[in-house]
Parts: structure tokens; C-alpha cells; sequence
């Protein structure tokens, strides 16, 4: 698949606290790190989120006052596991979205920060590739608002990967049936 000029990756939260030895590490989490750097050059517009959580964040468990709290805390802002994997191949001039920074609301998609599709647009994207963790919480939900802001949509599918590989597969098949293309890296061009 040929990579156009109307075309940006989005990488999702590949950070500390979601690849092995993190607070919330995703199974083999950092195997996506490979197969995004590949990418990476292919791209003139990338972007890059992150969860940006305050210590007290309503989705960690430690956080009783919130009914949502399910995870353990991560990705607190200015630790060492909210900044990006360090063999992470991350360009200064890219874009940055820090998500989840309200302590009251959850976040997990790219596109739930004001302004990311207005700085697409701005660049004449048209069509969007998202790699990142976890493919059935945050890629998910970020490639879904991706289909929904009227994007053209491709999953680098082997630049991804799931907490839980049937929740994974899940994820997978319903974002073929919402339109989303798949590709590996390998055949970006």
C-alpha cells in the first residue's frame, strides 16, 4: 500500500506503562515498537497520543470515589511511565495528544481530544493509519472516531496488540465490519 502526502499515522499510547514490566503492561505490548518505527518514515503527518493521567484519575482502582476506577493507576503525568518507549522512534515535529488529563473523565480515544481532526484537516489528510496498544480499548476506540470523523481508515494490524486475545479478535472484526482496511507494515510503501 502506497503511502500519499493526504495520508498521517496515528500512533496510540505505546508507552512505558503499557509495554512489559508497566503498570498496566499489555501482553508483549512493546512488539508493536518494531513494526511502528517502520512506518514511521513512510509518513509526512503523524501523530502521537498518550494517556496524561493526574494521580487521582476516576478509572484507577485506587480512586473509590469514582465508580468507574477498574485499572491500576498509570501513566501518571511526569513519570517514567507515561513517556513513550524509548526505542520508540518519535519525531519532535510530530503532533501530541495527551489524553485522560481530567481527573473526572476517561478518555481512551486519540479523536476525544478537541482539535486532532481540525489538525488533520489543516494538512489535507484524508485517510489515517492507526497502530498502538491496546488494540480492543484505545486503537479501538480511537479508529473507530477515526471512521466516524469521515476518514478513510487502515489498522496496521501487525503494530498492535490486544490485553486479551479473544477481546482482541473481537475488536478486529468489528472494525472490518465499521469499513476499516487492514495492512501490515511490511507493505507500506
Amino acid at each position: 500500500m502506497r503511502i500519499e502526502d493526504t495520508d498521517a499515522l496515528i500512533v496510540v499510547d505505546v508507552q512505558n506503562d503499557f509495554c512489559g514490566g508497566g503498570a498496566l503492561a499489555v501482553p508483549q505490548g512493546e512488539t508493536v515498537v518494531t513494526p511502528i518505527n517502520r512506518a514511521i518514515g513512510k509518513f509526512e503527518h503523524i501523530v502521537f497520543s498518550r494517556d496524561w493521567h493526574p494521580e487521582d484519575h476516576c478509572s484507577f482502582s485506587s480512586a473509590p470515589e469514582y465508580r468507574d476506577g477498574s485499572w491500576p493507576p498509570h501513566c501518571i503525568q511526569d513519570t517514567p511511565g507515561a513517556e513513550f518507549r524509548g526505542d520508540l522512534r518519535v519525531p519532535l515535529d510530530a503532533c501530541f495528544i495527551e489524553k485522560g488529563t481530567d481527573a473526572h473523565t476517561e478518555q481512551y480515544s486519540a479523536f476525544s481530544v478537541p482539535g486532532l481532526v481540525e489538525w488533520l484537516h489543516r494538512r489535507g489528510v484524508t485517510q489515517v493509519f492507526l497502530a498502538g496498544l491496546a488494540t480492543e480499548y484505545c486503537v479501538y476506540h480511537s479508529t473507530l472516531d477515526a471512521v466516524k470523523a469521515g476518514f478513510s481508515v487502515v489498522l496496521i494490524e501487525d503494530a498492535v496488540h490486544a490485553v486479551n486475545e479473544e477481546a482482541g479478535r473481537v475488536a478486529l472484526e468489528e472494525l472490518r465490519r465499521a469499513g476499516v482496511q487492514f495492512v501490515r507494515s511490511v507493505n507500506l510503501s
